[in-house]
């Protein structure tokens, strides 16, 4: 048992790693392409931040942990765990080779609904409980649209008669902290999503009976997030900072405050939500109110099917995963 749960920890840090590939990067994306900072610096700032947002709360790591299902209830509950996990970390490595800003948080959510069924059928989810996870999810790329076009229309009347000169160098400098904000608030939602889970996998194993999230758990989940953005985000940095459409230092800014502070909504409402597909909805709302034409709907479009495709892939795989796990367990 000891050593299944130290398997079960080290790839929920491996998730965490590629996690960081996908949604970390995303924090950033804005910043990189307006070159309000160098990518190095930008990288340091969204590790730390980063750090700091996911020691600050805990309420998503437990909705993560006990609202899809009780890991109390479920047999082989570490073994869920880990089909979730395989299942997560494998659509994850696959978007990402790909360059396709796909939401790890889907990934985790749908692999760790899809591992419940396949261990303990559909009685086995907490139904009301995975339907307001699926309702956060839904609601804030939206919403992250629609006040990114209101945002954005304000800021053109504010400055229409402004220099184009002015404008760029002082929301470059705006971008800085806006982009600071942008990090800390992705680290008190998406790095809580992986503390969740090994929290299930503890409590299923019998390591602890309570839903209370180990400090060494934030700690180990936020360094493996932060290691991850340094290492491979450069591939989605270019779909989400510069093909969606050309970004200029007043509809970055714009972006980040949007995705910000939608996402530390959602953080304070205890709810998970993806980070990459409200970045990249902010950035399509902001682009759409300064030129509608300019934003690369195509690519907008395949960023929807990834949302859309991705919980139900990657629940499949993990239902698929446990239910062999079940042939060696029985």
């Amino acid at each position: 048992m000891t050593a299944l749960i130290v398997v079960v920890v080290i790839l929920a840090l491996s998730f965490d790693f590629t996690n960081g590939f996908h949604d970390t990067a995303n924090a950033i994306a804005t910043t990189v392409s307006t070159r309000a900072l160098s990518p190095r610096k930008a990288v340091v700032l969204a590790g730390v931040l980063n750090f700091v947002g996911a020691l600050a709360f805990s309420g998503v790591a437990k909705t993560i942990g006990g609202k899809v299902a009780d890991p109390l209830k479920i047999q082989h509950g570490m073994w869920v765990v880990l089909a979730a996990l395989v299942a997560a970390i494998g659509w994850n490595l696959l978007t990402w080779y790909f360059g396709i800003p796909s939401s790890s948080s889907h990934a985790l959510i749908g692999g760790l609904a899809g591992a419940v069924v396949g261990a303990a059928g559909f009685g086995g989810i907490n139904a009301s409980g995975f339907a307001s996870i699926i309702q956060a999810l839904v609601i804030s790329p939206i919403s992250a649209l629609i006040i990114g076009y209101i945002l954005m229309t304000i800021l053109k009347w504010l400055f229409a008669n402004t220099s184009p000169h002015k404008v760029n160098r002082g929301f470059r400098f705006l971008q800085m902290f806006s982009a600071a904000f942008q990090s800390f608030t992705h680290g008190t939602n998406d790095a809580q999503k992986t503390m969740g889970v090994i929290t299930f996998a503890l409590i299923a194993g019998g390591f602890q009976t309570q839903l209370v999230i180990p400090l060494w758990v934030k700690v180990l989940c936020a360094i493996a997030m932060g290691c991850g953005t340094a290492t491979g985000g450069w591939r989605i940095i270019r779909t989400v900072g510069s093909k969606i459409i050309k970004l200029e230092p007043i509809n970055g800014f714009a972006s980040d405050l949007t995705s910000a502070t939608v996402i530390l909504t959602a953080t304070l409402l205890h709810e998970p939500v993806s980070s990459t597909h409200v970045i990249s909805s902010a950035i399509m709302g902001t682009g759409a109110a300064k030129r509608f034409r300019q934003v690369n709907w195509g690519v907008a479009g395949n960023i929807v099917i990834a949302w859309v495709i991705t919980i139900p892939i990657a629940g499949c795989l993990a239902f698929l995963i446990m239910r062999l796990l079940l042939l060696f367990l029985r």
